[in-house]
Formats: C-alpha cells, structure tokens, sequence
C-alpha cells in the first residue's frame, strides 16, 4: 500500500472520529467544554465549575433556615389623663394602662450541628424575646439563644428539637477570588432564595462593620433577610456566613461581605464550650502609620502601630506603654496596621505575659505586659 493511499485512510478515520464526538456533544446537552478538561485552562486548575450547582444546593439548602424575632416594648399612650397637673389632682385613676408593643424582625441561619445549634448573626437575634425557626421543609421549631459576640456580629441560637440536618462545613482559608460562592437566605421574606456569584475579595476590614473583620467579598446577591444566611462553595459547603451589604439603596449593589466559616467556628466553638468569648485586651487603641505622619510628627520608622491612647489603669498602662510610642513587636509578631495589633492581642490568652517591643521617640524599649480579658463591646486593643 502506498503513501497516498494510506494518507486518504488515515483521513477517513479521523473523520469519523470527529464526526462521532461532534454527533455525542450535540445529544449530551450537559457537556461542558471547560468542565470535561478540553478548555484552553491549564490541567492543574480543576476548580471550574459545573454547568449547574443544583447538587450543591440540593445538599446545602435543607441546613439554612429562615429566622423570625419578635421583641416585646412597653409603650405608654399618652392622653389628657395623663398629663402631669390631671393626675395631680386625679391620680393615675384615670390613666391610660400601658400596652404592649411588638416589633418583628427577620433573617437565616445555618444548622451547624445535629444537636440543633444554629449559627446566625447578632444583629439577627439582638434584643429579641420570641425566636422562631422555620425550616426548609416549612417546620416551624422555637429556638433560644445559646450565645452572642458583637464584636463579630456572631451569636448562636438553639432549637427546641433535634436531630436536624447539619451543613458540611468547608474551608475558609484556601479561597480565591474568582471562586465560585453562593449565598443562602430569605431575603425580605420571600422564602429560601439562592444567588450566585464568585469572591470578589478576601481579608476585608477596616469597614466600620465589625470590631474584628476580615470579611469574604461577594458579588452574589445578599439583601436584607440575608443576614445570618449560609455562603457555600461549588460543593456545597459552608464557608462564610452572609452579614453585610455595601449598598446606598438598600439592596443588592453586589458588593456583599460575609464572615469566613473559620472564624465563625473558632467563636462557636467558645460559645458552646465557655457560653461567651474569651480575648486579650491590652487597654490601647492604636494608629496605622502612614509617610505624611511620620513625616509630620518626626517618627523614627514606618513599621508599627502608633499608640494614640492609653487607657488609665489598664494592662498597658500598668506595663508602661505610652501614648505616642510606636509598637514595632508583640512577643515574635510584627504588626503593620491596628487591625493586625487588635488580631494578635485579642487571640492572646487572659493572664498571658507577653514581651513589647517599639520606638519612643529616638529610643528603642522592650517591656512586658500582662493581657487581661477583654470587655465584651468596645474599639481599644
């Protein structure tokens, strides 16, 4: 066999290979070029997702609830009869009697355990009297509060009944922007509603939000009732809990932010097992440096913290720290903004002694502090 006829065979055959795999694209309507590995990606990113996430939501949504407060005020009608110089003379006989008042609120949360604890936000259940559960099958549960921490906006809550189907908890340490997220909730009480989206950024803070932050970035659609609502992955697991949107309407702008399931967890985790949480605290509150400052007030070095108070009889004062030192080291961490130093004390235990290091004017100190615990509210380190 010759040369031109082998090529006229080996056309043939490749032909009909082509045409078969053109004919099986066409009849498998769910085939996806970059998801089957026949994209221009490279092989090592295997992060693309489906043509369809109904599975992580199918194996997500039954754990997201939607949650309904009701909270109880006292309010007193004013009439005549209750004016200041009427009752003078007449008493509270005539008086008008004092009636209660109740105002609703609305939100989600996420069943973190079988035992029936539910991870929501704090502003979800402040203040509330009555809290009501309902389900993804439309089970109504009470449910009371196991713990909060405002200082994330976190608190857990638990229902009167158990088992319910717990999330499979991710990781929130090994997300990317561009990853694939979707959120979870009950925006303005429609119901259960999913949106999709991708990460739009990670280690979020300095947003007034928050005391500690270090938000996801969303551009999945997150509303009011969102609040408390799950974050998941392409696989249907839980990696941040929705909290805030960036928004001058009101609704969604797509700039949405959500609590990494990691930090969530460590301050759940304290709830349960102490019933509150427990950080160091050092009594100062500190400023970034930046070249205008420094330049201004005459400081030795660009890296650091700049304390700019002290608070009179707290562990830094005792220790000697003053205000306008520059902290350059808290025990072998260096901190480079406030948010950072507020990081680092406040993950310090209670009684711990740890080594200070930084500038007071042309003059170098090391001293040690001993960290107290930290008030539940407030904005010092």
């Amino acid at each position: 066999m010759n040369s031109f006829v082998k090529f006229i065979l080996a056309s043939v055959v490749v032909g009909l290979i082509a045409a078969l795999l053109a004919l099986y694209l066409v009849g498998n309507r769910n085939f996806h070029p970059v998801a089957n590995g026949l994209g221009r990606l490279p092989p090592e990113a295997q992060s693309y997702g489906p043509v369809s996430y109904a599975a992580a939501v199918q194996a997500a949504a039954p754990s997201v609830v939607n949650i309904y407060t009701t909270k109880i005020t006292i309010e007193q009608k004013g009439s005549l009869f209750d004016d200041p110089i009427f009752r003078r003379f007449f008493g509270d006989r005539f008086s008008s009697p004092p009636r209660k008042k109740r105002a609703n609120n609305l939100g989600s949360g996420v069943i973190i355990s079988e035992e029936g604890f539910i991870l929501t936000n704090h502003h979800v259940i402040d203040g509330a009297d009555e809290i009501r559960v309902v389900l993804a099958d439309g089970t109504t549960l009470a449910a009371e509060i196991a713990g909060t921490d405002p200082d994330t906006d976190l608190a857990v809550i638990k229902s009167d009944r158990a088992p319910l189907p717990a999330i499979t908890v991710g990781s929130s340490s090994h997300l990317r922007v561009g990853d694939v997220v979707l959120a979870i909730g009950n925006p303005f009480g429609v119901g259960q509603t999913v949106t999709l989206g991708i990460v739009s950024a990670t280690g979020r803070n300095q947003l007034g939000i928050n005391t500690f932050e270090n938000f996801i970035q969303t551009d999945a659609a997150i509303n009011p009732g969102n609040s408390g609502g799950a974050l998941i992955n392409a696989y249907g697991e839980l990696v941040g809990i929705n909290t805030a949107i960036f928004s001058k309407t009101g609704g969604s702008d797509g700039i949405g932010f959500a609590i990494p399931i990691t930090l969530a967890k460590g301050v759940m985790d304290q709830i349960l097992r102490k019933g509150r949480v427990v950080r160091g605290w050092l009594g100062i509150a500190g400023r970034d440096i930046t070249a205008e400052m420094a330049e201004a007030h005459g400081l030795r070095t660009l890296h650091g913290v700049l304390v700019s108070a002290v608070l009179e009889g707290g562990p830094a004062d005792s220790a000697g720290i003053e205000p306008g030192d520059i902290i350059t080291r808290i025990g072998n961490q260096a901190p480079s903004s406030s948010q950072e130093i507020l990081s680092i004390i406040s993950g310090l235990e209670p009684g711990t002694t740890v080594k200070i290091r930084g500038w007071r004017g042309d003059r170098e100190f090391q001293l040690e502090a001993t960290v107290s615990e930290r008030p539940s509210i407030g904005k010092s380190n």
